[in-house]
């Protein structure tokens, strides 16, 4: 059977993370929501996304496949229902789709015709970009279990300070020193090739993705995910860094996602509470306004490729773009639109030419290629985020 990941109607919700990439290749917890499904499925993916991302992340089609939404989590009792699915058959959850069986020769997938079966039981689904954090407490307990079962940790050095020892699973390739290990209140993840330099204090639930580095002296409070290739330093909360991206030195990032090749400047600080403990709202693309979020924490939300200076502010609720540049003092408004460069006191349009510069650059320092596919992504995000841009 062959299996493909659809992005379905939460694509638009979940900007300007989608931007460049399918709904399956955003990560929660410790693994890609892809990576979820392939290990439990047991086969290889591909997805159905926008066109513009088609070169990149190709649908593989054949004679029959299952298309499956995702938006949603796996878990064992949905995984073995989909591997049941029959010819005319799609599974629903309130309504709402998350698998359908399919065929190459069908043109046209009418559900009218089709067997519909509700999934009962309990399954979290990805609506929301706040859900990543929101939801990431959940996602390193359920991919922890999965990803450590049967097999035995690295030994924990004797510098390292840890409690419940159990919870804590260490890849091969890590360097720990003189670090403290707080794993009472969820798993902690340390992956292959990850360093966590002295004197840094982690506190579950923690995934640190390979080759990734804790430098010294950061603080780490559950739930976080620091993805593969990336630096953290400062104070860090329930939050999630996709992968390459830095928040090196001190300052505060808290209730906040980082997509791919961000970069956070020194001494930089989010709110993620605001001054009234009012609910917080946040921009939101599919209705083009702000939207009540149903939470009272809530930070940045920060595009791929998207960079701030030393000491920049930003307030409860912040969602920034792509490729954008923040500097300046006093805090920025709280959308930030894609390939904007400023601050405060105003915003001039980053050509698409100088972030391709910039962007090949950064990827170069991780030996990966900016290549036409690359290019070609962010140029036509240039094009359709004109909109939102004053200049």
């Amino acid at each position: 059977m062959n299996y493909i990941l659809f992005d379905g109607a939460t694509r638009n919700t979940l900007l300007p993370l989608t931007y460049t990439k399918p709904v399956a290749d955003l990560r929660i917890g410790i693994l890609t929501i892809r990576e979820k499904w392939e290990k439990q499925l047991g086969y290889t993916t591909s997805t159905l996304t926008e066109d513009y991302l088609e070169e990149k992340y190709p649908m593989v089609e054949m004679e029959q496949n299952i298309m499956i939404n995702a938006s949603f989590l796996p878990t064992k009792l949905l995984v073995n229902q989909i591997l049941e699915l029959k010819e005319n058959q799609a599974i629903y959850k309130n309504d709402e789709i998350i698998a359908f069986y399919t065929t190459k020769s069908q043109d046209e997938v009418d559900f009218k015709k089709y067997k519909q079966i509700e999934f009962i039981s309990e399954v979290f689904q990805i609506k929301n970009t706040w859900d990543l954090f929101s939801l990431n407490d959940k996602a390193i307990r359920n991919d922890f279990e999965l990803i450590t079962k049967g097999r035995k940790s690295q030994p924990i050095p004797d510098s390292v300070q840890c409690l419940s020892k159990e919870n804590i699973f260490i890849e091969k390739g890590a360097k720990i020193t003189f670090s403290v290990l707080n794993a009472s209140k969820g798993p902690i993840y340390i992956g292959e090739n990850t360093e966590v330099m002295e004197g840094s204090l982690i506190r579950g639930p923690f995934s640190l993705g390979e080759n990734a580095v804790v430098k010294m002296g950061t603080k780490i409070y559950g739930a976080t995910t620091v993805g593969p290739y990336c630096t953290v330093g400062g104070e860090v909360k329930n939050s999630v860094l996709m992968a390459y991206s830095n928040k090196g030195h001190e300052g505060y990032l808290g209730d906040s996602v980082l997509g791919e090749w961000c970069n956070i400047g020194a001494d930089s600080n989010n709110s993620n509470l605001k001054n009234n403990y009012a609910q917080v709202r946040m921009w939101n693309y599919e209705t083009e306004s702000f939207t009540k979020t149903g939470l009272q924490f809530c930070g940045l939300i920060m595009g791929d490729h998207s960079k701030c200076a030393i000491n920049t502010m930003f307030n409860t609720g912040t969602v920034v773009g792509i490729s954008a540049n923040i500097y300046g003092s006093n805090f920025p408004r709280n959308f930030i639109p894609s390939f904007s460069w400023g601050g405060a006191a105003g915003f001039s349009t980053y050509q698409i030419n100088k972030a391709n510069e910039t962007a090949k650059l950064v990827m170069q320092r991780k030996k990966i290629e900016f290549d036409e596919k690359e290019q070609k992504i962010l140029t036509h995000i240039f094009e359709i985020t004109k909109k939102y841009r004053n200049n």
